[in-house]
Formats: C-alpha cells, sequence, structure tokens
C-alpha cells in the first residue's frame, strides 16, 4: 500500500510567498523525499506567519487532513517547525506522524522522540525551566506527602482507564476532523448513512481502522458522535 502525506510549508513574510523564496525549494525537498517512497501527496498547506507564532490555521488545516486521511505530516526542515514549546507541544498532541525531508531516517517513533527533545530544547531556550518544581517538591515531602512509589492504584486499573479514555477522544475527534466533509456530503444530496458510506469510500477516506471500505453502521455511529 503506498504511503500517504500531507505537506506544510511555513514562509515567513508575504513578500516570501510572492517571490517563491524559500516555498519552492520546501516543495522540492519534500518532493525529493517522497520520490522512491511509492508515496502519494495528499494535500498541501503553506503557512505565513513567524516562527515564533504559535496560532497556525494552515497547520491546523494540514494536521486535519492528516488524521482524515491517516496520513504522515511531513516538513521540509525541522527548522521549518518553531522554537516555541507550546506549538510542538501541540503538534505532539496532534496524534499525527511528523516527518523531516531533510531527516530521512527519522520517523515513527524516533520522529517522536526527536520532538519530545526539540520541546524541551525550546522550553530551556525560553528560560521556562526554573526551580519552582523543585520547591514544590521540597515542600510536598516537608509535609510528609510520599513522592514516587505506589499510590494504590493497579497498573492494569490505570491503563484500561487510560486506553477507554484514549479510544474515546480518538473517536471525538476523527467525527470532528470529518464533520465539515459530511456536511459537504449532505450538501450535495448524499442523504442517507448507506450514501455517505458509499461517497467516502470513493473518496478514498479510510476508516478509523484504516479500513478501504465504509459501511452505513460505521457512518451512523459517526452522526451520532457528533449529535
Amino acid at each position: 500500500m503506498r504511503g500517504k502525506f500531507v505537506a506544510y510549508y511555513r514562509v515567513s513574510t508575504r513578500k516570501q510567498e510572492a517571490s517563491g523564496l524559500g516555498l519552492e525549494a520546501q516543495k522540492t525537498t519534500v518532493a525529493t523525499y517522497l520520490i522512491g517512497r511509492e508515496a502519494r501527496l495528499v494535500a498541501e498547506f503553506t503557512e505565513v506567519e513567524s516562527g515564533r507564532r504559535s496560532d497556525r490555521p494552515a497547520l491546523e488545516l494540514a494536521l486535519t487532513a492528516a488524521r482524515v486521511h491517516q496520513a504522515a505530516l511531513v516538513v521540509a526542515k525541522v527548522d521549518r517547525l518553531t522554537r516555541s514549546v507550546g506549538f510542538l507541544s501541540r503538534l505532539l498532541e496532534a496524534g499525527v506522524d511528523v516527518r523531516f525531508a531533510d531527516l530521512p531516517a527519522i520517523e515513527g517513533p524516533t520522529g517522536r522522540f526527536m520532538l519530545q527533545q526539540m520541546a524541551a530544547v525550546a522550553e530551556l531556550e525560553a528560560g521556562l525551566i526554573s526551580s519552582r518544581t523543585k520547591a514544590a517538591l521540597f515542600a510536598a515531602k516537608a509535609r510528609g506527602q510520599r513522592l514516587g512509589g505506589n499510590r494504590g492504584v493497579t497498573l492494569s486499573s490505570k491503563a484500561k482507564a487510560k486506553g477507554r479514555e484514549v479510544q474515546r477522544d480518538s473517536a471525538k475527534q476523527r467525527a470532528s476532523d470529518l464533520a465539515p466533509l459530511l456536511d459537504e456530503l449532505r450538501a450535495s444530496g448524499h442523504r442517507s448513512s448507506a450514501e455517505i458510506a458509499k461517497a467516502l469510500t470513493l473518496r478514498g477516506i479510510p476508516t478509523a481502522r484504516g479500513h478501504s471500505t465504509w459501511a452505513a453502521i460505521q457512518v451512523q455511529r459517526l452522526r451520532a458522535r457528533l449529535r
């Protein structure tokens, strides 16, 4: 099965966007990365924004598209991301595999680990690391509060609860991502769940479990979550 990717490009000024300065280089880097990987680019998004800002609407659209298509997000260069710890944390929480075209060997768990390290470095560079955590731990210890160890909750129960929470959040996020597409399909005359299921299948949108064919019951569940 061919891999699917969503490309995210960023330039800092409108002048750069108009001239193609920097943007064309990013597109060339991404195209080179995809060559030989049997990869398919399903969408491209360009942000014109300062690297220090974390409110990036084009990035949000790119992340949504990546989740909808169950694709990886590819960025031309690591420095096209940011030094903002808030932004990097948002990227880590998005549930999307992130690839760096200039570091082709970094992907999957290794890529996520790299993002985590980048977030840690960004926090350090921004001067956000302070002695407050150590002071809080010291105060808690002085009150006799036990730090670390077993709190009386078994690991299995905690793991199960966390798993259910993750599944619920994932299902809600998936429904939210697909909501605009469902509205579009209804507006174009696809009314029944069976019709919408067929349309989603024809458009190549995978199901939550990655299957290529939708069933009416899956659309019904999706609608129920949106209600």
